[in-house]
């Protein structure tokens, strides 16, 4: 039987977190141990999904809840999610919300709602990967705006500018962000708000995934801040609620004008065909949204703990410098001795540090080739002695490599 040939866009799919896995699972069977800085999930490290919503998965079993649910999700979640946007001043209604296999499924199917071949969506960068790999699998272009890496990696808003095009159809904000933690304030988000409205044919894409993940201030609301604007905010239980396993996310369609009466059918239409998402966790997010918060507190006490730790020592090293992240988990550092040392680029540098150290990053070219190459990224979730050895690991390799 002769090749059955694939979609090349298929054959094109990179997603560094996980690929970096890869060799990194190849020393662990060779016996070694590996310190592992690379994949955000906070329960590899010594975080857990909290007890009362643990115990909500198996009350909704003992309910009966255990077939499909509603396309748009159950009716206390829908509840319970509009109640949480509005407190923060997205100002939506039960029938703007769509739940979903986590903000991952929300990103896919807005994007086959939204983007032709030929369309652009402009994303930050650096860039978490699936805003770029899913805007290339619908034929569209994916097109990095700076953002300003001395300034603590805030957005660029004249680079925004200057890269607007008759074909831009929306623009991506990640606040907290992700890879940088950087943590944006009203007035960048007023300003990228005003950039759009000046367009006037392509809406804002609020991740919004780490919103209650801050060290300090808050995360403004993007729709709150906008207004007038067609808003689309994306959240769910990964991070904050401390259960990526589960799945569960959802978009907010704030459409002040109706200019998103199309992708919302759209978006309606996917959510119908893929029957519903998984029935038991959208239960458990009802109740960690009306539940108690206590551990969101104790959970940033730990990072920021972790997080002055990893900011000093890689300060420290010579050869790598840091910007202090504002909100989630991550560090963007840049490799300030890579053009004097051996290595060709970042992905060696980082893999080369796997090999001799057993310490394992992500490169920063992972989150696009402009403006993440010559960084790698952290996650500052493992405990105080696991980011030291592993910062210890990294300064040895540098030393001895600049030789």
């Amino acid at each position: 039987m002769k090749p059955i040939k694939a979609n090349p866009l298929s054959l094109e799919i990179e997603y560094a977190i996980r690929d970096v896995t890869l060799p990194a699972t190849e020393l662990e069977r060779q016996g070694h141990r590996i310190l592992k800085l690379n994949i955000g999930d906070p329960n590899k490290y010594d975080f857990d999904t909290p007890g009362f919503i643990k115990e909500a998965v198996i009350e909704a079993m003992g309910l009966g809840m255990n077939g499909y649910a509603p396309s748009n999700g159950i009716p206390e979640l829908l509840d319970a999610i509009r109640t949480d946007e509005r407190s923060r001043g997205n100002d939506i209604e039960k029938q703007d919300i769509m739940v979903t296999h986590g903000v991952t499924e929300a990103l896919q199917m807005l994007f086959y709602s939204t983007l032709m071949p030929g369309d652009e969506v402009l994303v930050p960068g650096p860039s978490y990967p699936p805003y770029i790999t899913y805007a290339r699998m619908r034929g569209a272009i994916p097109v990095p705006y700076r953002t300003i890496e001395e300034e603590g990696w805030i957005p660029d808003v004249d680079d925004i500018r200057s890269k607007m095009t008759r074909r831009t159809k929306a623009v991506a904000v990640i606040n907290p962000n992700n890879p940088t933690g950087a943590l944006y304030g009203k007035k960048v988000i007023k300003q990228i708000g005003d950039e759009v409205a000046d367009h006037g044919s392509s809406y804002l894409i609020s991740d919004e995934i780490y919103n209650l993940m801050t060290f300090e201030g808050e995360t403004p609301s993007t729709a709150k801040v906008n207004p007038d604007l067609p808003v689309i905010t994306l959240n769910g239980i990964s991070k904050i609620y401390l259960a990526p396993g589960w799945r569960i996310g959802y978009m907010a369609l704030r459409d002040p004008d109706g200019s998103l009466k199309e992708i919302r059918e759209g978006l309606e239409r996917q959510s119908r065909a893929r029957l519903c998402a998984n029935s038991i966790c959208e239960y458990a997010y009802y109740k960690a949204l009306t539940g108690d918060r206590g551990h969101i507190r104790e959970t940033m006490e730990k990072l920021r703990k972790r997080r002055d730790l990893a900011h000093r020592r890689l300060n420290e090293i010579e050869g790598t410098s840091t910007q202090l992240p504002g909100g989630a988990f991550y560090m963007f550092p840049r490799i300030d001795c890579l053009e004097r040392g051996p290595w060709k680029n970042d992905k060696e540098f980082s893999l080369d540090l796997l090999r001799e150290e057993k310490v394992l990053t992500v490169f920063g070219s992972g989150f696009g080739q402009e403006y993440g190459s010559g960084h790698f990224r952290i996650v500052i979730l493992p405990q105080e002695e696991v980011l030291s050895s592993a910062f210890d690991g990294m300064e040895r390799f540098i030393k001895e490599r600049m030789k």
